[in-house]
């Protein structure tokens, strides 16, 4: 565990520089609740992350529906879901709800049912939801403390990006989760499922640098910056609780405690384990490709899925049933 490293400095500072110091301020408030809150207001969306570039979603669909132009939602829909009608489904964490929206748009959804802490991005769900005419989703503004979860009531739980935000994994999934699906719902999660509090092994970290440097220094420039991002440390716990209390608060349960009380139906990994951190601040030079670029980027793909090889994936995409009574 590291307490403190140099990535807490520099990162601090490009955040400052690329959310505004408005957003670093936020991080000051006693509150955990606000300062996970203040992780996703709407500077959120002025970022510069991997999962914004094009050409890796399409690795992903790839490693997670052998089809690039297939996502994991119309995989769910095409497979898992085929001819069921009349859904309940129940996202937890939902965000902007971007992912629900899109399953909204299928008839095999009665209701789709969102939940998310913060107030901002519930507006923005609302918003195009609204737009696009959707009446079978609702927006819920709420801790999952306070939510009523129904017995055997959802054909669906999903979980996008949103599980290794809680605490206490198993507790959820057990007393909240198994018993608000029904007899044959399914547990749906597109997750980090590494290391908590992003405490990275030092194999790791060296192959983080290591990829790094198959960028060439051109496309190292930092979002909003005139500075290079040469090296990666990694981060410190101070920060990962100051930032955000619940970011990979236990996010290394995830996987063990949905194989503990429920059955595998599909599980893809698709890596992350490099990408994600080689990516983070530089990812903008990536969403227009040319020839260099996506020369770069297939260098990384190879170089990370050689570490896969031998090293559990950082980010899982799966089905899982409950279990025969």
């Amino acid at each position: 565990m590291r307490l403190v490293t140099l990535d807490d400095f520099r990162d601090t500072f490009f955040k400052g520089k690329q959310r505004g110091w408005d957003f670093i301020l936020s991080k000051f408030n006693l509150s955990n609740s606000e300062r996970t809150k203040s992780a996703f207001n709407s500077s959120a969306s002025i970022s510069a992350n991997w999962w914004e570039i094009p050409y890796v979603k399409k690795r992903w669909n790839k490693l997670i529906t052998n089809d690039e132009h297939q996502n994991y939602k119309q995989y769910l829909v095409a497979e898992a879901l085929k001819d069921a009608s009349n859904l309940k489904l129940l996202s937890l964490g939902s965000g902007t709800c971007s992912h629900e929206i899109e399953l909204a748009q299928y008839d095999n959804f009665e209701k789709i049912t969102c939940l998310d802490l913060s107030e901002y991005r519930i507006a923005e769900a609302k918003k195009t939801a609204k737009q696009k005419q959707l009446n079978n989703i609702e927006f819920i503004c709420s801790n999952i403390d306070d939510f009523n979860f129904k017995d055997d009531h959802y054909d669906v739980v999903l979980f996008n990006a949103s599980l290794h935000h809680f605490k206490n994994v198993d507790a959820l999934l057990s007393k909240k989760i198994r018993p608000c699906l029904n007899t044959s719902g399914l547990l749906v999660i597109n997750e980090y499922v590494g290391p908590n509090r992003l405490q990275f092994s030092r194999l790791q970290i060296q192959k983080i640098n290591e990829g790094l440097r198959l960028i060439p220094k051109t496309f190292r420039k930092r979002y909003k910056s005139s500075s290079y991002k040469n090296s990666f440390s990694g981060s410190g716990l101070l920060r990962m609780v100051i930032a955000d209390p619940s970011e990979c608060v236990d996010s290394a349960s995830i996987i063990p405690s949905i194989h503990k009380h429920f059955d595998r139906v599909v599980e893809k990994p698709y890596g992350g384990n490099i990408l994600m951190n080689v990516l983070k601040d530089i990812s903008h030079h990536f969403i227009d490709l040319n020839d260099e670029k996506k020369k770069a980027l297939d260098a990384l793909f190879e170089f990370e899925d050689d570490y896969l090889k031998n090293n559990p994936s950082d980010f899982i995409f799966g089905i899982y049933k409950k279990p025969n009574q």
